[in-house]
């Protein structure tokens, strides 16, 4: 009896309108519409990275529960409303967008001082309104970086005062849907047809968030195939006292290693929790990760050698 490999197709256009597309993928081994669709979801929704405000100061607001004169919203309800401008971040390193209005009325996203790098998809949306002789003056931090981090994480060092610090939403996904149906290929009839829906936040299209999550699965796959060599155990006391300071070293924690959030972000959201899973990689596979690029990787080696271990040689 013959036997046919039988590939899947590429994605299909179903519908493209604004921030929301639905795709197909057909001719999917039975079984394999609900492990690739179940997959692709959590990549969407976990692994594209995207940039959010993290930090905010306010000129004359020690905090966050405090009220400003002459602006109807609390700080509080100014905060909530930047967290929904949508930033795109050109570049890794973080940058300060600035804004100061003394004019009555409704201020916007528009009314930002913006840096060439950064750039926001909807200048529309409401940020206060001021009345009277009110002057508002704020400063606010953009950095890059993967689904939800908490500000407690993304501020290890203490913040300066008047400075608050922001939880952060990185992800440009709204939504994710997907699902499964069977599908004719020969003669049989139980092949399955995987169609999903995605929207975006318009930071990035609904296509290459589909693009992007399916590139990241490749990468991942394709660094566990095969199996470690084991390497040969040194005889000599020399090598041995080495051997065992290495060892030690590898139980460092990647929070440990003194590296940048936005590095520790990245590495933690491909799956590298400590000093012994990164010295697995070499500086090439690093860079197929999202967020890490050539000075990340130099921040990573001089860190890594701190503690006597270096990346793994291509």
């Amino acid at each position: 009896m013959e036997y046919h490999i039988t590939l899947p197709s590429k994605p299909r256009i179903v519908s493209e309108e604004g921030l929301q597309g639905v795709y197909e993928i057909d001719s999917l081994y039975p079984g394999y519409g609900h492990t690739l669709g179940n997959s692709l979801r959590r990549i969407i929704l976990s692994s594209l990275p995207g940039a959010a405000v993290t930090q905010v100061k306010i000129e004359g607001v020690p905090h966050e529960f405090a009220t400003i004169d002459g602006v109807r919203e609390t700080v509080m309800e100014i905060l909530l409303n930047l967290k929904r401008v949508h930033f795109v971040l050109h570049g890794e390193e973080s940058q300060t967008i600035s804004l100061i209005v003394k004019n009555t009325g409704e201020v916007t996203a528009k009314d930002f001082n913006l840096p060439s790098q950064v750039e926001i998809k909807n200048p529309e949306q409401h940020i206060c309104d001021l009345s009277g002789k009110a002057t508002l003056e704020l400063e606010a931090t953009i950095e890059r970086g993967l689904g939800y981090v908490s500000r407690e994480v993304l501020t290890k060092d203490k913040v300066d005062i008047g400075t608050i610090a922001l939880d952060a939403t990185f992800t440009p996904i709204r939504r994710v849907n997907y699902e499964v149906e069977n599908m004719r290929v020969g003669d049989r009839t139980d092949f399955n047809r995987l169609r999903i829906l995605i929207e975006t936040n318009g930071t990035i299209a609904p296509r290459e968030a589909l693009e992007q999550s399916i590139e990241t699965m490749i990468h991942q796959l394709r660094a566990v195939i095969g199996f470690q060599e084991s390497e040969p155990v040194a005889s000599d006391s020399a090598t041995s006292n080495k051997t065992e300071g290495a060892t030690e070293a590898t139980k460092v924690k990647l929070a440990d290693l003194g590296l940048s959030t936005r590095i520790v972000t990245s590495l933690e959201g491909a799956g590298i929790k400590s000093a012994a899973g990164l010295a697995r990689k070499s500086a090439s596979a690093l860079k197929e990760l999202d967020g890490i690029g050539e000075k990340a990787v130099e921040e990573i080696s001089v860190a890594l050698a701190g503690f006597g271990l270096t990346l793994k040689a291509e």
